[in-house]
C-alpha cells in the first residue's frame, strides 16, 4: 500500500533522518528544512542523475554554478523587482496573512473564518539585501528567486569560452529563495529550495521543435531514471501564458492530494537575453522587454556562416529538486502485510538512487572474528565508489532489516557464525526479502550489479 498522505512521508523523514524542521530547537522557521544523513544522500543522487542526463550524456550542454546573490539591476531588468509578487490578503480580526489565490474561500479568513478582510495587495517575493556600507534600509542586491536569470547573464561568457554553436544549453543546480506568504506541503513550497534548471539556446524559428523535444525528453527522464510510473505523470499546458512565453506547460506528479507541478518546460522566446542585452535597438526582439540602459554586453549570437547577429530564443526546463525528492519518496513508500501477519514499511527506491547502497551486518558484535569479516566486506564495497555503505553496530538482525527497508537500502549482507566455516554470507534483498547464501568473494560483484541495473 503506497503512502496515504504526505503525513506518512513526514513521519518517515523525521524517524529515519531524511528531513528535519529548520531551526527546530528554537521553535522552527516556517518554510525551511534541514536535510539529515539520508536526505542528503537522496538529494545528491537525484542531482547526480539529473546532471548525468544533462551534462555527461550529451555534448551540447555546459554546467554553471552562479552566485546566490545578485546585483539589484539584474533583477530589475529581468522583471522580478517590479513584478515578482503574490496577492496578499490580511484578516482584520486575527491578523492572519494569506495568499489570495490559495485561500479556500476568498471571502473568508482561512484561520478564523472572518469576512472582515483587507483589500488584496501585491507582496514582493524576493529577499532584498544591503551589501556593503550602504544607507540604512537601502536594497542593492537580492537573493536569487530562481537560477535561470544567473544563467542568462552568463550566456556570453559560456559562449565565448567554449566551442559551442547554436543550439546549445547551460545547466545549473542550486539554491533559490522566495519570501513565500504561506509555505505549504512540507518541502513542496518553501522559502529556501533547490532548483535544477537548463536553458537551451536556439535559433528563432526552430524553437517549437526544441520545445516539443525537451518536453518529451524530460517526461522520459522522470519515468526511466527516477522510476515514476507514466500513469502518475501528466503534462499540462498553461492555459494563460506569461507575457514573455510563446509556449509553456508543467510536468505534474499525482501526489496523495492530487496532481501538482514538479517541473516546468517553457518556450521563453528572446525575452531573457533581450531584456539583459545592451544595444537592444540593434536587434529584432520579438518579446516585449524593458529598455535596458545599464547592461554592458550584447547577449547575442553571430552566425559563423552569414555573420548575422541575433538574440537566440530559449527553451527552459525547470525542476524543483525538493519536489522531485518528495515525489520519489511518496512513490517508493510501501506498507506491506507479511505472511506472519506483521507489517513492514519499505522504501522501494531504484538502487541507483537509494541513500545507502548496501549494509553489512555482523550477527554478533561481541565476536571479533565476525566483526573483522564484516569490516573487510565493508571496505571492499567502499572501494567500488558506488555510494554510501553502512556497517551496522547492532546485533538485532530483525531491527536492522526493518531500518534498512525504511531507508531504502536495496541489499543487506549478514555475516554469521556459519560464515567462519564456509566463507559465505547471507544477502537479503529489500523488495522480496529473499535471502541467498553467497561466497564472500562474489559480494562486491553482486552489489555492483544491483546498483548498476537499478
Amino acid at each position: 500500500m503506497p503512502a496515504k498522505s504526505v503525513n506518512d512521508i513526514v513521519a518517515l523523514c523525521k524517524r529515519r533522518g531524511f528531513i528535519f524542521t529548520g531551526s527546530e530547537i528554537y521553535g522552527g522557521l516556517g518554510g525551511t528544512y534541514d536535510y539529515g544523513p539520508y536526505g542528503v544522500e537522496l538529494m545528491k543522487n537525484i542531482r547526480n542523475a539529473w546532471w548525468n542526463a544533462m551534462i555527461y550524456s550529451r555534448n551540447d550542454i555546459e554546467g554553471l554554478d552562479a552566485s546566490l546573490i545578485g546585483n539589484r539591476l539584474m533583477w530589475k531588468y529581468s522583471g522580478h523587482e517590479g513584478g515578482f509578487s503574490d496577492p496578499l490578503v490580511e484578516c482584520k480580526k486575527c491578523g492572519a496573512r494569506m495568499r489570495q489565490d490559495k485561500m479556500r474561500d476568498q471571502t473568508k479568513c482561512d484561520n478564523c473564518g472572518s469576512a472582515d478582510l483587507m483589500p488584496p495587495r501585491e507582496y514582493q517575493l524576493m529577499m532584498g539585501l544591503s551589501i556593503g556600507a550602504v544607507a540604512d534600509g537601502e536594497v542593492n542586491a537580492y537573493l536569487r528567486p530562481e537560477t535561470a536569470t544567473t544563467t542568462y547573464i552568463n550566456f556570453k561568457n559560456v559562449l565565448d569560452s567554449t566551442p559551442h554553436k547554436l543550439p546549445f544549453g547551460i545547466a545549473q543546480i542550486g539554491k533559490a529563495f522566495r519570501n513565500e506568504i504561506s509555505p505549504r506541503g512540507f518541502v513542496f513550497r518553501m522559502r529556501e529550495f533547490e532548483q535544477a534548471e537548463m536553458q537551451y539556446f536556439v535559433r528563432p524559428g526552430e524553437d517549437e521543435k526544441y520545445f516539443n523535444a525537451w518536453r518529451e525528453t524530460r517526461i522520459a527522464w522522470w519515468t526511466n531514471v527516477l522510476g515514476i510510473p507514466a500513469n502518475k505523470l501528466r503534462f499540462t499546458p498553461h492555459e494563460k501564458l506569461a507575457h514573455y512565453a510563446k509556449n509553456a506547460g508543467d510536468i505534474e506528479y499525482e501526489f496523495p492530494d492530487g496532481f501538482d507541478e514538479v517541473e516546468g518546460v517553457h518556450n521563453r522566446q528572446d525575452f531573457d537575453l533581450g531584456s539583459h542585452t545592451k544595444s537592444q535597438g540593434e536587434f529584432k526582439i520579438a518579446a516585449h522587454v524593458m529598455e535596458n540602459k545599464d547592461s554592458t554586453i550584447k547577449l547575442c549570437y553571430s552566425d559563423p556562416q552569414t555573420g548575422e547577429s541575433f538574440i537566440p530564443y530559449v527553451i527552459e526546463t525547470a525542476m524543483g529538486v525538493n519536489r522531485a525528492m518528495m515525489a520519489l519518496m511518496i512513490e517508493a513508500y510501501t506498507e506491506e502485510t507479511l505472511p506472519d501477519g506483521k507489517s513492514r514499511t519499505v522504501l522501494k527506491l531504484k538502487p541507483s538512487l537509494a541513500p545507502v547502497k548496501a549494509a553489512v551486518i555482523p550477527l554478533a558484535r561481541n565476536v571479533p572474528e565476525l566483526v573483522g569479516l564484516a569490516e573487510n566486506i565493508e571496505n571492499d564495497l567502499r572501494k567500488l565508489a558506488i555510494g554510501r555503505i553502512e556497517l551496522e553496530n547492532s546485533g538485532n538482525i530483525g531491527k536492522n532489516y526493518r531500518r534498512h527497508d525504511e531507508i531504502g537500502t536495496p541489499v543487506c549482507i549478514t555475516v554469521d557464525h556459519q560464515t567462519l566455516e564456509d566463507n559465505m554470507v547471507t544477502m537479503r534483498y529489500r523488495d522480496t526479502m529473499e535471502q541467498v547464501r553467497v561466497p564472500i568473494a562474489d559480494v562486491s560483484a553482486r552489489v555492483m550489479e544491483i546498483v548498476r541495473e537499478g
